[in-house]
Formats: C-alpha cells, sequence, structure tokens
C-alpha cells in the first residue's frame, strides 16, 4: 500500500511539473511602482487567470514600464505590435497613439464615481476599444486610476491665480495645454523620474489620484500642500495584443475576459477605497490638504475651459457626445 500511494504521489508531482512547465508566459507591463493598485489588480488578474485555465498561463508583472524602457507612453504601442503581451495603462498615456482616448480626462467632465462608471462600465467605452481594437488592442476591462488632485511644495492651491508660475510635472500633452491654461509651467515627466524631480526641486509639484498613486507611492514625503479639485479623471485598462488574443480558442478568450473583468473590478474597489480614507491620512502624514468650495471649482472649471474646447474638438463631437448623454442620464435619475 506504501508503495502504491508513493506511486501516486510520484505521478501527481510529475503532472503538476509537467503543466507548469507548460503554462505560457505572458508578459505584462505598467506604469506605476509595486505598491500602487495597479500593481495589485495586475497581480490580482495573474492569479485568476491561472486559476481559470488550471495553470495553462503564468502571468509575470513589471512595474515602472520596465520592459518600455522606462517610457510609459510607448507600453500601448508596443503591445498593439506584439511587443508585449499585456498592458495596464491609462488612458492618458495613450493619447499619443490614441487621442481620442483624452475624452475621459477632460477637465471637469465628470462630478462623481456614478457619472465615471456610467462611461467607463458603459457603451461609451465601447468606442474606444474599437479604435484601439484597430491600433492592435483588445481591451479586456476597465479600472481606475482616480480623480487627479493637486500637490506642490510652494503654496496651498486656493484658486486658479495660485498656479501661476508653479513648475508642475505633468503626464501627457493634454495636461500641458491645462497647465499652461492655468498659467503653470507644464513639464512631462516619466513617471519613474518624478519623485526624484519632486525631492531635488526640479519641479514644485505634480497631479495625481490620492488612492492609486499619491498615497502607495508615497508622494507626501516630498509634497507639502494639496488640493482635492478633482480636475480631471483618468481611468486604467488593461489589454491584450491583438496577435495574441486572435490565437486564442473562444473559451480562453472568455477565460480571460473575465479574469480581467475581475482584477479590473477588485482594482477599482481598492483604489475608491484608498481614496475615500486618503485625506485623513495624508493629513496625519503632514500635508496640508484644502478642500474647494462649489464656487472655488467653478473658477477652476472655468479658466480650463480652452483646454476642455481644444481637447473635445481633437477627440470628435460624436465620442464627447455620446460621453456627455451618458453622464446627462445618471444626472437626471
Amino acid at each position: 500500500m506504501k508503495m502504491i500511494a508513493k506511486a501516486a504521489l510520484a505521478a501527481m508531482l510529475a503532472t503538476t511539473a509537467l503543466s507548469g512547465a507548460h503554462a505560457e508566459t505572458l508578459r505584462l507591463s505598467h506604469n506605476t511602482g509595486d505598491t500602487t493598485t495597479w500593481h495589485q489588480g495586475a497581480e490580482k488578474f495573474g492569479e485568476l487567470l491561472s486559476e481559470k485555465t488550471d495553470g495553462a498561463y503564468d502571468v509575470r508583472v513589471f512595474p515602472n514600464a520596465q520592459l518600455a524602457g522606462g517610457d510609459q507612453m510607448r507600453q500601448a504601442e508596443m503591445v498593439g505590435r506584439g511587443a508585449l503581451d499585456v498592458v495596464v495603462t491609462s488612458a492618458i498615456n495613450v493619447t499619443p497613439l490614441v487621442p481620442e482616448m483624452a475624452v475621459f480626462s477632460l477637465p471637469y467632465l465628470y462630478a462623481d464615481y456614478a457619472q465615471v462608471d456610467a462611461t467607463t462600465q458603459g457603451e461609451p467605452a465601447k468606442l474606444l476599444e474599437d479604435i484601439l481594437r484597430d491600433k492592435g488592442i483588445e481591451v479586456l476591462a476597465w479600472g481606475e486610476n482616480g480623480f487627479r488632485e493637486v500637490t506642490n511644495n510652494v503654496r496651498p492651491i486656493t484658486s486658479p491665480e495660485d498656479m501661476k508660475g508653479l513648475n508642475m510635472r505633468v503626464a501627457g500633452p493634454m495636461y500641458i495645454d491645462v497647465m499652461n491654461a492655468l498659467g503653470a509651467n507644464p513639464q512631462q515627466m516619466q513617471w519613474g523620474e518624478t519623485m526624484t524631480a519632486l525631492q531635488q526641486g526640479v519641479v514644485d509639484g505634480q497631479e495625481n489620484p490620492i488612492g492609486a498613486v499619491i498615497i502607495p507611492q508615497q508622494v507626501f514625503e516630498v509634497q507639502k500642500y494639496l488640493t482635492t479639485w478633482h480636475y480631471s479623471y483618468d481611468p486604467i485598462f488593461l489589454g491584450v495584443s491583438s496577435d495574441l488574443w486572435a490565437d486564442l480558442d473562444e473559451e480562453t478568450q472568455q477565460q480571460m475576459r473575465d479574469a480581467a473583468v475581475e482584477a479590473m473590478e477588485y482594482q477599482r474597489e481598492i483604489t475608491r477605497e484608498g481614496t475615500a480614507e486618503g485625506v485623513a491620512f495624508l493629513r496625519e502624514k503632514g500635508m496640508e490638504v484644502y478642500e474647494p468650495s462649489q464656487e472655488e471649482l467653478a473658477a477652476f472649471r472655468e479658466a480650463t475651459k480652452p483646454a476642455f474646447d481644444t481637447w473635445a474638438a481633437e477627440v470628435g463631437t460624436e465620442i464627447v457626445g455620446a460621453f456627455q448623454e451618458a453622464i446627462a442620464e445618471v444626472q437626471a435619475d
């Protein structure tokens, strides 16, 4: 009996080793560090995909755009031509490849999460998915970077005038126009370079979501002032190379999509939890947090309207109209 048990155990171990040896490795690249909700969502995707496919896939997660030489703007293009398998990136980082992706981040487009979800989890997002598919990227699910808040080391930001003259790190071209409209000096910079630039005073400030970036990347250690101006929203998406996608059978495609949807649901949940608790946490860490009134937010909205109009024209009336219609329906409910 002992010999039979040993033989059964050996066979089981051999089967496990064999299945592991034949697991296909997928390389997933994302922009931020390994403490962020981006990374947690990416790892969750790997766990779920392995579980749903009985170990057929092993997802290796590479933070800080390592596989793109640190260039977060190149990741989507690399996935599109099959140089990367999977990407988790934000909409604004894809605007050099697909300008229409700026629609999500138009200044003061959204007022709350319900309006966000009506677009990212609804029909409007499918318009962007079609465009990305033409670029060689199959979007599987949408996650969240969040509402972008402004931090700096010079002074509290309570009005548009307070932005004048500040050297601000920005992630993409639309934010350059927004900062210019506010009288700031925008500097487009990779996230991997930003913390050092803030520490050394190369830039005065930056803008990013609280739950997804400011807290997990410990921006509070190098910035004094934060204003919750909610001026722009930034979703992330999990996408795969269309070439890789086309080679999968229908069952595997569904398993991969299901894993992505569950992973991004988890990522949105922990991001929003971190954001909800974030202001109190940042105050405890010594940041001076200013929460603008509705009247003060209206002044920021008016000041950034030129950037809104410029980029709405770039995106196109069909897409912007679809987003505004979905948002209006939520407001009417």
